[in-house]
């Protein structure tokens, strides 16, 4: 990857889940041990209304803070949530050290008669993210949270058109957000519509690819469920028909590979990579970009030039 000296290096990011269970925790921790070691700009922690789910991702947040050397990006969803439920999560998350915001509206219940919450959307959470932001400047040192937001390559299952969905991405940049991510995709031109089709629109916010180097038929299946995406059928049979573990874990890599590389070549600032807790396959991939050479060699000029 060649990128000039004047130029910002390519961001990275990983996502986690917080850990279920005890056992659980030994692999996250051990993960997080590997990706510290990349040096990332942040690393996204995922959130869950239940209040099992969310204490485990205020637990893995305290920890990396107070344990490590990565910057935590809180999710936020504000489905079934009231706007004071929300406001002392975000209060939670300053006092913790969270300079980053995931805002996310979430998914919504399947049962029509539970409750859906105040907020139907998540431009309405980035705005109360910027009521409660105002109020702890002091905190913040005058500065702002960083406020990451969701975007879909492919049309949302919820949605009327993808053209809609370019709307909403739009509004939520209007409404505050600084950036966003997108969901899995799994075609390479679907970025680089994406990108194209919100610049139109007058979508100015970096948007970061988001993606998953799979080397099981089951989780693809799996993650095509959760997400609606059709998962792509040349990746579907050849982990399918990979006679080894380190095949399809060849081919998840190369897979992931192919769409980073391609979304670079689109000029994506950056890259995101949602591990399932499972280091290797991202190190693999972004080893294969050659980012971190990237990156620390653009760190390492620009270091040498502000000692001048």
């Amino acid at each position: 990857m060649s990128i000039a000296p004047t130029t910002a290096p390519p961001s990275l990011s990983y996502e986690l889940y917080p850990p279920v269970n005890r056992d659980a925790s030994e692999g996250v921790f051990n993960t997080i041990a590997a990706l510290e070691s990349t040096d990332p700009d942040y690393v996204s922690v995922t959130y869950s209304g239940s209040p099992a789910r969310r204490n485990a991702s205020l637990e893995l947040i305290e920890h990396l803070i107070q344990n490590t050397r990565l910057r935590p990006l809180a999710h936020l969803t504000c489905v079934g949530e009231s706007r004071e439920s929300l406001q002392n999560l975000i209060r939670h998350f300053i006092s913790l050290g969270v300079r980053g915001v995931l805002a996310l509206r979430g998914d919504l219940p399947t049962n029509p008669n539970e409750r859906r919450g105040e907020f139907p959307f998540a431009r309405y959470l980035i705005e109360l993210i910027r009521e409660v932001e105002a109020d702890h400047s002091a905190a913040l040192a005058g500065g702002r949270l960083g406020v990451g937001v969701a975007a879909y390559p492919i049309q949302h299952p919820e949605s009327p058109s993808f053209e809609h969905d370019v709307e909403v991405l739009l509004a939520k940049e209007r409404s505050g957000a600084n950036y966003a991510i997108t969901q899995v995709y799994f075609q390479p031109e679907e970025y680089t519509n994406l990108v194209e089709s919100s610049r139109r629109a007058g979508v100015t916010i970096p948007v970061v690819p988001g993606v998953i180097p799979l080397n099981s038929l089951p989780r693809l299946n799996r993650l095509a469920k959760m997400t609606g995406v059709a998962p792509d059928p040349i990746l579907a049979h050849a982990l399918e028909t990979a006679s080894t573990e380190a095949e399809r874990h060849r081919i998840g890599v190369a897979a992931a590979v192919n769409l980073a590389r391609r979304a670079f070549d689109d000029g994506a600032p950056g890259v995101h990579l949602y591990t399932f807790n499972d280091h290797r396959g991202s190190l693999d991939v972004i080893e294969q970009l050659e980012l971190p050479r990237t990156r620390a060699t653009l760190t390492n000029a620009w270091a040498t030039r502000a000692a001048v």
